[in-house]
């Protein structure tokens, strides 16, 4: 079977003049494979998930267009040498089919093999000349798409899902191969330029907490001093604030001059306050809104509610700590914010904020201790959160450390605002160029101004 693409045509500005194929089409004509994971005896047994091997890619592995490989379960030799089918690869578009419908991930050129499970299937271009690989992804993430999605996915009166054949009565619309790259591309660079903020940004973070967990739990500046060494990699002058002997205490050696307090002592907290339901909105009335559980792992959480009669507040840089269900989750306020009753706003009494953000990371086994038997059910009082001990170190090493720390939270926190700029774009960007109702050129000059 032949498919042809439609010409370029300066005059092309809407979707309707462009190809429009089902999956089946595609699929007869080899342009397109779509694919599942095994299902019944093929599928692979409990015993064969090992921590080495080929990764097997579920629902909950996919999340912001990446498949999350590296948190992945993996299948032993036994189970991969008796799948046929849903062997993933690079370049290939994932989407979540079942239970949870239409999480997309695209998988990197350079990913090793993996397998579907039953809930996701891949979509590969099997010809490059017919559907870019890079444009197919975007527009499966398209609204076009996603309706399609909606409309197939209660088909049943089991959870929502959308079973392979639905998947091939499914249309994928098509412009030229060339206006399909320049998509890719535009939307493409503003992901790349994404993604490389949050690796910089983890890379930065992972230093600030490598330099604390030296000063502040290992002490290895007291202990290269204590031997007549000069710390490493530490200025002369910074190195000059730090003991050269250990002392005895309540809980073990410390530095002679490190004392041992409590939260409530070294640290300011405004435990938070749900202020009354109609005050609520999603309409960007009044300030940001946190309570309860927030976006654990993200160090600036989303803003999804706001409030009109705000009660307690974080101002920006303040450290949110989760108080309930459960405890010890950790994000920053990149605002002034309101705050429910879920979360306390926590900052050192010298206003050491990049120091409040590590020492409460630091303390992660105090905060677990109050999570009832590992669940998500923990909850700690205002007296119990004062009461947590923590160290006491001097002043003058606390300011060290903030005024190498806090430079590096500067570019995070800088990072993270261009991100969401870039992220706002791309999701302006993607409806208007997939309905044509934006040229790609117009885009090509939005997208040149901020990557």
């Amino acid at each position: 079977m032949q498919l042809a693409l439609p010409h370029s045509d300066s005059d092309m500005s809407q979707v309707g003049r462009w190809g429009q194929y089902t999956v089946a089409q595609l699929q007869d004509a080899g342009s397109l494979l779509v694919e599942d994971g095994n299902h019944g005896e093929y599928r692979p047994l409990p015993h064969e998930f090992s921590s080495i091997g080929v990764s097997f890619i579920r629902a909950t592995d996919l999340g912001a267009g990446c498949v999350k490989f590296g948190s992945a379960s993996r299948i032993n030799g036994s189970a991969r040498a008796r799948i046929r089918k849903g062997i993933g690869a690079g370049g290939d578009v994932i989407l979540s089919h079942k239970g949870t419908v239409g999480k997309i991930a695209f998988a990197p050129l350079d990913c090793e093999p993996f397998v579907c499970s039953p809930q996701t299937t891949f979509w590969r271009s099997l010809d490059q000349g017919m559907i870019d690989r890079r444009y197919l992804y975007y527009y499966l993430c398209s609204d076009d798409f996603r309706q399609q999605l909606d409309a197939r996915k209660g088909e049943t009166d089991m959870a929502d899902y959308v079973s392979l054949t639905a998947q091939r009565e499914l249309r994928v619309c098509l412009p030229p191969i060339e206006e399909q790259r320049s998509i890719g591309y535009i939307l493409g660079a503003l992901d790349n330029k994404i993604e490389l903020n949050q690796r910089m940004n983890q890379t930065l973070e992972s230093i600030a907490r490598a330099m604390f967990r030296s000063w502040f739990l290992d002490f290895d500046p007291v202990i290269a001093k204590a031997a007549g060494r000069q710390p490493f990699g530490m200025s002369a002058d910074v190195a000059a604030q730090f003991s050269s002997h250990f002392v005895n205490s309540p809980i073990g050696s410390l530095p002679d001059g490190w004392g041992v307090s409590d939260i409530g002592r070294e640290f300011s907290v405004v435990m938070g306050q749900s202020p009354p339901g109609h005050t609520y909105n999603e309409q960007a009335n009044g300030l940001p809104f946190y309570q309860g559980r927030t976006d654990f792992g993200i160090r600036y959480p989303k803003l999804r509610m706001f409030c009109t009669a705000p009660t307690r507040f974080a101002e920006a840089g303040d450290t949110l700590i989760s108080v309930r269900a459960p405890v010890g989750g950790l994000n920053i306020a990149l605002l002034r914010c309101c705050i429910g009753r879920g979360l306390a706003a926590v900052r050192h009494r010298a206003g050491s904020r990049a120091y409040t953000y590590y020492a409460l990371w630091s303390l992660e086994d105090e905060f677990d201790k109050f999570n009832a038997d590992g669940t998500v059910f923990g909850s700690i009082s205002k007296g119990d959160f004062h009461r947590v001990s923590c160290l006491a170190p001097p002043q003058v090493v606390i300011d060290a450390y903030e005024r190498i720390a806090a430079p590096l939270d500067g570019l995070i926190e800088t990072n993270t605002r261009q991100t969401a700029t870039l992220a706002s774009l791309r999701d302006t960007l993607l409806p208007r160029l997939m309905s044509g109702e934006l040229r790609v050129r117009d885009a090509e000059r939005l997208v040149g101004a901020h990557v």
